[in-house]
Formats: C-alpha cells, structure tokens, sequence
C-alpha cells in the first residue's frame, strides 16, 4: 500500500507575547448621555457587517457573560437579545473597543439573517455608492456561505454541488488544473487573465475547503500567528 508522507512544515509560527497586545475590558466603555454604546456587529466568517445596534450597560454585561449579542431598543425601550425569536442569533466571538472608547465592534457568528424581515444577511445591503462588485476581500467569505447552503441543499443544476457530490478527488484535480492555468497566465504577464484564472483557483479552492469541513477562519487564524 502506497502511502504519502507528509513534507514538514517549513513555517516559522512566532510566539506571541500576549501581555504585549493591546487589551481593553468593558469597564473601559464609554456611554453616550442617554446611556448607550453604539455597536458594530460583523460577521466572524466573511468579515460583513451586520448592523448597528446600542447597548447600555445590562446589554453589554449580558452578552459577555451570555456570550450571545444583547441589545437596547430606543424606540421601545427595551433590552433583548438579538434574534431571540426567530432564531437568528449573534453568538459572540470576539470584541474590539474603538480608540475613543465610545464604540463596540463585535465580530459575531452570525446563525441566519441579520435582516430576517427583508431576507438578507446584513441590514446594510442598500447600496449608495459603488458597483455591485465593488465588495473587496468579504467576497471570499460570503463565498464560503454560498458553498456552505450548496453543500447542505445540493441543487441539481448547481456546478458546486456537482464537484462536492463527486468529492475530494475531483475537487482536488480541479484545483490542481486551475492553479496550473493562474501560473501560465502570470507567466504571460496579462493582469486580466491572471485575475481569471485567480479567481478560478480560489473558487475552487474554496470548494476544496468546504468538502473537508475546513473554514477560512481557521486558515486566516493560522495565518495570523505566522505574521506576529
């Protein structure tokens, strides 16, 4: 039996020294007159931004010690937990304080939509300004998002659901070919073909990602520890 033997890792992963990084806590906010904190709530995955929302004090002290996003409603007047009732909630992931301590940026697990009324990931989908494509590198993980709904309701005329139901083969050697076709067109020095040709791989890798369960999370996290 043929076996395939693993090349060692010729990364070099820097220790972190965390007493070095920057740390606050949440008796470092800052509220506004009224007792509220304004806070952004961006997906974890794709790095979208949700929302904004307010917090006072209660809501803030309920979604760090219940690790899922509470609000306060200015109209109503009233704290709650987002999605509570339907079921779209925000599990916390991690919290970043601005520089003036006067807002909250969230990445959150988002389950759902953040907009269920309008079906739409994010209450900010109305676009003033810009092409439709103009989105940057959230594309990949909205990507990701795609991949993961084709892979847990498979579509008869969908080419992604065509590649993961033929499995990690398949996927592989698609992804093998593209990569072979984005070296041959940054050889050819053509910035339009090499941005064809990226994208390509890069679906297809990410479809590669998906049959084996692996998030661009965890790629980005080990990322991450390689350039501290």
């Amino acid at each position: 039996m043929n076996t395939v033997r693993r090349k060692p890792s010729t990364s070099r992963t820097k220790k972190v020294d965390e007493t070095k990084l920057k740390k606050a806590d949440v008796s470092q906010c800052v509220f506004d007159g009224n007792g509220l904190l304004p806070v952004i709530a961006q997906d974890f995955e794709s790095g979208e931004v949700l929302m904004l929302g307010y917090m006072n004090e209660a809501a803030l002290a309920l979604t760090f010690e219940t690790g899922y996003a509470h609000y306060y409603s200015r109209s109503k007047k009233t704290l709650y937990k987002f999605g509570d009732e339907v079921g779209n909630t925000q599990k916390l992931v991690t919290a970043h304080l601005d520089a003036d301590k006067d807002t909250l940026l969230i990445k959150v697990a988002q389950k759902g939509l953040a907009n269920p009324e309008k079906a739409e990931f994010s209450r900010f989908e109305a676009q003033m300004k810009g092409t439709y494509n103009q989105v940057g590198g959230v594309m990949l993980g909205r990507l990701q998002r795609i991949i993961a709904n084709n892979k847990d309701n498979p579509e008869e005329d969908s080419y992604t659901s065509f590649l993961l139901t033929k499995g990690v083969d398949k996927i592989a050697k698609k992804v093998v070919e593209e990569a072979g076709e984005l070296v041959i067109a940054a050889k050819n020095d053509s910035k339009v073909e090499i941005v064809d040709e990226a994208s390509d791989f890069l679906y297809h890798m990410m479809v590669l990602l998906a049959s084996r369960g692996v998030k661009l999370s965890e790629v980005s996290a080990e990322l991450c520890k390689r350039n501290r």
